[in-house]
């Protein structure tokens, strides 16, 4: 189901998704991709909904709006030498050094993001550099895992995970208890990543966004919002290019 809603000379678009996980509470969430979702218990009526964004649209308008005027600082990506790319949170200049010589790699060394390959070709470029992400994900998700596993008394043992590129999520935690991270989160700031695996893991003891949820969130992540917030007014620079 889609609706929209007038605030001032804005017409802001939204969707309504049913969950029946759900407890009584409505939720909205402003995804990075600029859309509005409400949330809502399966025996919601479109009164209920309309009543909640009567209460949150100046929320939801000031958040649209800070999530465009972060896109107009966003540059296209071009892989050449000299451009920046993040990782765990830095920015990171690229240094390409065509070499038919030797094997192509990365290396991350003082600063500087250091690709050899035998063409200097941007999407070459983008390639390798994205697998060299994907690797650093696989490697750093799994020790981050391992260690909060150990800090969390419902976890039994660390959880299986996949790696998926997405466009809309940085993790997923599926009925059975397998973790799906996006490969891009690798960019972010460590808390943030932290804020991430934690979300996913509450899953395995909730899997719901409920108020014991959020409750369970509260007491092993209780930076959590700070930290989302940070990874929202990132998600548009750390998604590009990926």
């Amino acid at each position: 189901m889609t609706g929209s809603f007038q605030y001032g000379e804005s017409t802001i678009p939204y969707r309504i998704t049913f969950n029946k996980r759900l407890a009584a509470r409505i939720r909205v969430h402003i995804h990075p991709n600029a859309t509005v979702e409400i949330e809502c218990p399966p025996d919601t009526n479109r009164s209920q909904i309309d009543l909640v964004i009567a209460r949150r649209a100046r929320w939801i308008w000031r958040n649209l709006l800070e999530i465009c005027e972060g896109r107009q600082h966003v540059l296209p990506r071009e892989f050449v030498s000299g451009e920046t790319h993040f990782y765990l949170g830095r920015r990171h200049q690229l240094r390409i050094i065509p070499d038919k010589c030797s094997p192509s790699s990365v290396r991350l060394t003082r600063g500087l993001l250091e690709i050899r390959l035998p063409v200097a070709d941007p999407s070459a470029v983008r390639r390798r550099l994205n697998a060299w992400y994907r690797h650093r994900a696989e490697v750093y998700f799994s020790e981050r895992l391992r260690i909060i596993c150990a800090e969390l008394s419902w976890v039994a043992q660390v959880p299986p995970m996949i790696l998926l590129k997405m466009r809309k999520q940085w993790g997923n935690c599926s009925p059975d208890g397998k973790l799906t991270l996006n490969p891009a989160l690798i960019k972010a700031p460590r808390p943030c990543i932290d804020y991430v695996l934690k979300h996913e893991l509450c899953h395995l003891n909730q899997h719901n966004h409920s108020p014991k949820f959020y409750s369970l969130l509260d007491r092993c992540a209780p930076n959590w919002r700070a930290e989302k917030a940070e990874l929202d007014r990132l998600a548009e620079l750390l998604l590009s290019g990926a």
